[in-house]
């Protein structure tokens, strides 16, 4: 076993690919810094070559399209965005091309190409840089979208994409670098063993979230276990394809389902996990209204004081979960931060 952080657990689902997979290469700005995607990457191009991580100009549109077609002809390639704010520009080859080739071509041909694009909020960063835009992607057919919150996924789950042989976004979150924990050997992964995952048992109420909303689920379990009460955490891993069944078991054991999303609540991640839940869960087993926690529906803010308003925290969980528990939850109107903007 081998001590990680979420970063350096990044790094070694890289280390992997790169040492046991010669189809595998890196491509994107900033690869050769010592600072720029953090300790994820630091000093592969030394260990493996620059012409295997291969540092660019900053052109989101040409990596991602060079990347795509690389993916058709016999490579895997992973192209880093180290913000997915900028990712934007990349949508045409993510969206129009590498997603929908397998289906025009008739699954004779795959494009297996694996974007990473790295969320990065907070700082005092404003609205142009903090983006987390999973919820958009996930929408498109034929393009898989996977969300790793936990040590092991950050490596595993990299793993996973770059050798699955359709088009990947990989969505990683600066927030949650911090994290340590202990893993065995690095293997290869199947993206098709990926299911949603239990990671904490519980009988009242069923937490729902993916990337860094998993986290502040754990937190607040934690939180809520010292008052009494017994939630139980579930990390979807994966947002495209959505597997509902871990879910629905869990709410038809609780009673009560509540959805954290990291990205605002129109057309978002958290209401796709109710609706599903509610398509596939008797109403006589709710014991109240399924409720999403999602951002103000409003562009990031620039000043601290008012980030401090604008993104929850596990202590807001922890409320909303009392005020379920209560009976006191009610049809949501615009929030304070939103009015005021």
């Amino acid at each position: 076993m081998t001590q990680y952080t979420y970063g350096t657990a990044l790094r070694e689902g890289f280390r992997h690919l790169l040492a046991n997979h010669k189809d595998v290469f890196a491509i994107g700005q900033g690869l050769w810094s010592p600072w720029y995607v953090g300790s994820s990457m630091k000093d592969l191009d030394k260990e493996f070559g620059k012409d295997r991580v291969i540092d660019t100009p900053v052109s989101e549109a040409a990596t991602t399209g060079l990347a795509a077609g690389s993916g058709l002809c016999n490579y895997r390639p992973i192209v880093i965005h180290p913000r997915m704010d900028f990712m934007v520009l990349a949508a045409d080859p993510m969206v129009n091309q590498a997603a929908k080739w397998s289906h025009m071509l008739g699954g004779q041909a795959h494009p297996a190409v694996t974007i990473r694009g790295i969320i990065n909020r907070g700082g005092q960063q404003g609205a142009q840089h903090s983006q987390a835009l999973h919820s958009w992607y996930a929408h498109i057919p034929g393009l898989k979208v996977v969300m790793p919150a936990t040590v092991a996924d950050a490596r595993d789950l990299l793993i996973a994409s770059t050798l699955c042989d359709d088009p990947v976004l990989f969505i990683d979150d600066r927030w949650l670098y911090d994290q340590t924990d202990e893993l065995p050997d690095s293997k290869d992964v199947s993206l098709h063993d990926i299911k949603p995952q239990v990671l904490r048992e519980g009988s009242e109420i069923t937490l729902v979230g993916a990337g860094h909303a998993t986290l502040l689920n754990l937190k607040a379990a934690e939180m809520l276990k010292q008052g009494g009460l017994d939630a139980e955490v579930i990390d979807l891993r994966v947002i495209n394809p959505l597997e509902y069944d871990t879910v629905v078991e869990s709410v038809k054991k609780t009673g009560r389902l509540l959805v954290t999303d990291g990205s605002w609540e129109t057309c978002g991640l958290a209401g796709e996990i109710i609706a599903g839940a509610t398509e596939r869960v008797p109403l006589n087993h709710f014991k109240c209204n399924p409720v999403r926690m999602s951002l103000p529906h409003a562009p990031a803010p620039t000043s601290g004081p008012l980030e401090e308003v604008y993104y929850y925290n596990e202590e807001d969980i922890v409320q909303r979960v009392h005020d379920m528990m209560n009976g006191r939850v009610k049809a949501k109107g615009p929030s304070s931060f939103e009015m005021t903007l």
